[in-house]
């Protein structure tokens, strides 16, 4: 910012006491009484005792891309607090110097936006002084904007749906990424204990401790619009977000067991006999979120990589898919197994089941259910990239994701296998 002003120092104020000796004895009038006293002084005009590095003239307008800096001037002061904050109700963070002598911003200003700035002081006799300071900031000159896509859509999910933001510019600097984290905001009814994880550089998903709360209302909203990430780059607009959620469902697959067990709130609705993947072909352990319900879906072995005309090839029409993976993992209608359910392992990967219970579990869940799979020799779901595995990282992980609570913000490199038990619902 230009137009720096300098003020002179407050002199330092000096009240006494007057001794008075006399011959026969020592007589003392003290000082007495509040009017003496210098911290029941209304505060001073402060505007002598500091400098601020902010724009004086009408019309003038602070660069967004300098910090805000006050300092105290001379020696016989300092600065006790300073408070920025602009017409929207954001403040900006500052640090103020041990012994008073200067504070300056450490978050960016926004573009256009007018500031006030509340500057308390005292002098070197403990009176306290006040400055009141306002300033406008211009545009940006930035050629890139950061905009922010929130997901999934509006409506109503299960209990383990996470909140996705899609960027349209990769920040990949750890301080850049706090400014982002910062202003996207989560508001869950009732509230929940949450964080961000970035996925990569362009993406964020969002997801509490625990699941979810049944019938919970989630508000997501971006305060970015106008805020400097980075160098050339601003944040700019987000559509804000609501969803709901309905019941907690969840159903929980025992590869061992061959069985399928549907949880509504706690409570057991129906145990479906499963057969799951075959050795060499094992189901995913761990957590999944329900992606979508497809009523037909024709797999072909082809589509995951097994040839055609092999022994384990295949191109069937499937009824009532349940999908849980991107690669192709359904729970789903398996007529053809149906002498295996409940007793073997013989799918490829899939979950499957006669038609009428298909049809059933079809109509029970919905988007952001949870299928937990455990016992089986399959490796875990991946935590990102071929769905929802964001519940396969404990909580203490999932955290190190965030720009603002600590820790590396890559993905870990190893998975744990996930221990699930039936119970957990």
């Amino acid at each position: 910012m230009s137009n720096t002003v300098h003020f002179q120092a407050r002199g330092r104020t000096v009240v006494g006491c007057t001794l008075l000796v006399i011959a026969l004895g020592a007589s003392v009038t003290a000082c007495s009484g509040d009017a003496d006293n210098p911290l029941s002084a209304t505060p001073y005009d402060a505007a002598g005792q500091i400098s601020f590095n902010g724009p004086t003239e009408a019309g003038k307008k602070a660069d967004p891309d300098k910090p805000l800096e006050v300092v105290a001037e001379g020696v016989d002061g300092r600065i006790t607090d300073v408070t920025a904050v602009d017409a929207t109700g954001r403040y900006v963070a500052g640090e103020l110097a041990a012994d008073g002598a200067r504070w300056y911003s450490t978050s960016p200003l926004a573009a256009n936006a007018r500031y006030t700035v509340r500057v308390s002081t005292e002098n070197g006799d403990g009176a306290p002084g006040r400055k009141v300071l306002t300033f406008e900031t211009g545009r940006p000159s930035a050629k890139k904007t950061l905009n922010v896509a929130f997901g999934p859509a509006a409506g109503s999910y299960g209990v383990g749906q996470p909140i996705t933001a899609e960027l349209s510019q990769p920040v990949r600097d750890r301080a850049q990424r706090a400014v982002v984290e910062r202003a996207l905001k989560v508001n869950s009814t009732p509230a929940v204990e949450g964080a961000w994880y970035w996925v990569d550089d362009k993406k964020l998903h969002y997801r509490p401790r625990e699941y979810w709360p049944a019938h919970a209302t989630i508000q997501v909203s971006s305060a970015l619009d106008g805020i400097k990430v980075g160098d050339r780059m601003w944040g700019g607009t987000a559509e804000p977000l609501k969803i709901t959620t309905d019941d907690r469902v969840v159903a929980v697959t025992d590869a061992t067991a061959h069985t399928l067990t549907v949880y509504r709130d706690g409570q057991e609705v129906r145990r479906i006999p499963v057969t799951t993947g075959k050795p060499g072909f094992e189901t995913r352990n761990g957590v999944k979120v329900v992606l979508g319900k497809e009523p037909f879906v024709r797999m072909r072995s082809s589509t995951v990589g097994i040839a055609e005309g092999s022994s384990e090839s295949y191109d069937l029409p499937v009824y009532f898919a349940t999908r849980v993976t991107w690669s192709g993992e359904y729970v789903h209608a398996a007529p053809w197994s149906v002498g295996s359910q409940g007793a073997a392992n013989v799918s490829h990967g899939c979950v499957g089941m006669s038609d009428a219970n298909a049809k059933w579990f079809f109509g029970e869940v919905q988007v952001g259910d949870l299928v937990e799979v455990v016992n089986s020799g399959g490796k875990t779901m991946e935590y990102f990239g071929n769905g929802f595995g964001d519940w396969n990282l404990d909580w203490a992980k999932w955290r190190t994701g965030s720009a603002l609570t600590g820790g590396t913000a890559d993905a870990p490199t190893t998975q744990e296998a996930a221990r699930l038990r039936p119970a957990a619902v």
